[in-house]
């Protein structure tokens, strides 16, 4: 089925707490795809993130877990969490500050301290009923498997000053059976808080589902190959990692110099034990991956020849230059995910060189790859690159580019003189600077690929303004929102006609043909 849908994460929605939440701009927004005839959203990992990591959404202290970060102040005082006030009341906003001095750009400091009070009153408040409320003792039962240690991970984590789990008490550090009662005892109230934090954060997801189920959107969630060291996933499961006797990764992960940097990108993350994961049965990636397919419909695995072999870095290494490949069991993990999943809802990332082992287990098990049109005019010869759009093929997702690239207003901006020419000589004239976003858009439309997919700042015809990540740089990412005026229906329009031009609309929107003459991204002359 040909198709078309939006990229942009949750954090990028507008909203008057600072940062999107799952509250009535997300709802709204899933009805402004729906009619614009989009049935796809595509969003980065939903995992909490932290100031002290650069607010990464690849970088958390949970797989699991659902970011506080996101739960919607209204929806609080909807659900009867709050009481009930003005929205504007002094209750919603730190004193002496603004949550929204820009409201194109996440201050993640202001966002962090406002949910900490939020949630904070609001678990006072809701704490002596939490014993007798059903839903949310079924939560804590159905998500014990990895409710129960996160909640024991952010309490422990928070009386030592935040410090890492690997300069705990040894006691806690390496999971005493008798230290974990004591401390679940001790600290029974706080890791409470958690859970009910986490339960705020699953109901009002849950609801955004189901509006984009009713209104024919499928959602397509993204899962990092990696967990952060420093994170419940790794304290808990410490067999599944390569760490030394001290609880310190033996080698990290990352990829070599490619694309994006000259010396690699070294993300720190501890590398998997993979036998150790092949002799249960992968049981772990079963819970992961089966968690993340009660939030959506379609997972994005980032990093996907990683699974096949990945670059194994010694921990000393200070870049990626100094490591080496290391093989995957990608074909025992596929068959066991296969014969427990079923169907295999999975979009394999196998962007930058792409080698026959991860072709091969992308045919074997019928994986969709991606084809990000920013990559197909660089370089020689346009027509032997990959990435080109009559190169494609259908069991495949296009996008004019992804959250690591750069808008494509700003790509073409920047662009050399040999992508211009390689451009302009595919496109049959040359884009102006406020036309290329369109243009590319036209090419991903046009595609034989199943999907195609824009970033919501293609959509808009953003600049670099509007980049939300830049790869090996640590700081000033992941920041961008969109503000009010840009997130209305009207603004996705010009993709409803695309849509219908190329066979893309989707089913639950209703065509309205009120434009004229050419497509045009908003802003274009």
């Amino acid at each position: 089925m040909r198709r078309y849908g939006v990229l942009l994460h949750v954090s990028s929605l507008p909203s008057a707490w600072g940062i999107g939440d799952l509250g009535p701009a997300a709802h709204a927004f899933a009805e402004s795809l729906a009619s614009a005839g989009a049935s796809v959203w595509q969003f980065l990992p939903l995992n909490p993130t932290s100031t002290f990591i650069g607010n990464s959404p690849y970088s958390s202290p949970s797989a699991f877990a659902g970011n506080p970060l996101f739960i919607s102040p209204e929806n609080l005082v909807r659900d009867g969490w709050l009481p009930y006030m003005g929205l504007d009341d002094s209750f919603f906003h730190l004193p002496g500050g603004s949550l929204c001095s820009d409201p194109a750009h996440v201050d993640f400091e202001a966002v962090t301290k406002h949910r900490e009070y939020v949630l904070g009153a609001a678990f006072k408040r809701a704490e002596h009923a939490l014993p007798e409320h059903k839903d949310f003792q079924d939560f804590c039962r159905e998500h014990h498997y990895w409710l129960h240690d996160y909640a024991r991970f952010a309490s422990i984590k928070q009386a030592r000053g935040g410090c890492s789990w690997v300069d705990w008490p040894a006691d806690l550090k390496l999971r005493d059976p008798d230290a974990l009662r004591r401390w679940d005892e001790q600290a029974a109230r706080d890791m409470r808080r958690e859970k009910f934090i986490q339960y705020l954060f699953f109901s009002q997801w849950r609801r955004l589902r189901e509006t984009c189920a009713g209104l024919g959107i499928s959602l397509l969630a993204d899962v990092p190959i990696y967990v952060t060291h420093d994170s419940a996933d790794v304290w808990a499961n410490p067999q599944y990692f390569n760490l030394d006797e001290d609880m310190n990764p033996l080698t990290v992960s990352g990829v070599p110099p490619d694309y994006f940097s000259e010396t690699g990108q070294r993300w720190g993350s501890p590398v998997y034990k993979w036998d150790m994961m092949e002799q249960d049965g992968f049981s772990w990636w079963k819970e992961r991956l089966g968690h993340v397919l009660v939030l959506a419909d379609m997972v994005r695995l980032d990093h996907f020849r990683g699974f096949c072999a990945y670059w194994d870095i010694p921990a000393a290494e200070e870049t990626a230059v100094c490591g080496e490949w290391v093989d995957a069991p990608a074909a025992a993990l596929f068959k066991a995910l296969r014969e427990h999943f079923g169907a295999l809802p999975f979009l394999a990332e196998d962007l930058g060189v792409i080698t026959d082992d991860v072709r091969e287990t992308m045919h074997t098990f019928d994986l969709p790859g991606m084809h990000v049109l920013q990559f197909a005019f660089g370089g020689g010869c346009a027509a032997d690159n990959p990435d080109i759009p009559h190169a494609h093929s259908r069991n495949a997702f296009v996008y004019t580019g992804t959250h690591d690239n750069p808008p494509t207003r700003a790509w073409f901006s920047a662009a050399s003189g040999a992508e211009r020419e390689n451009f302009r000589d595919y496109l049959g004239q040359m884009p102006a600077t406020d036309s290329a976003a369109a243009a590319m858009a036209r090419l991903a439309f046009a595609s034989v690929a199943d999907c195609a997919i824009l970033p919501m700042q293609d959509a808009l015809n953003l600049g670099l303004e509007g980049r939300m990540n830049t790869p090996g740089v640590a700081a000033d990412n992941w920041g961008w929102r969109m503000i009010p005026e840009q997130a209305g229906a009207a603004r996705l329009a010009w993709l409803q006609r695309l849509a219908r031009v190329y066979g893309r609309l989707g089913s639950a929107s209703v065509w309205r043909d009120t434009s004229s003459g050419l497509l045009c991204a908003p802003g274009q002359d």
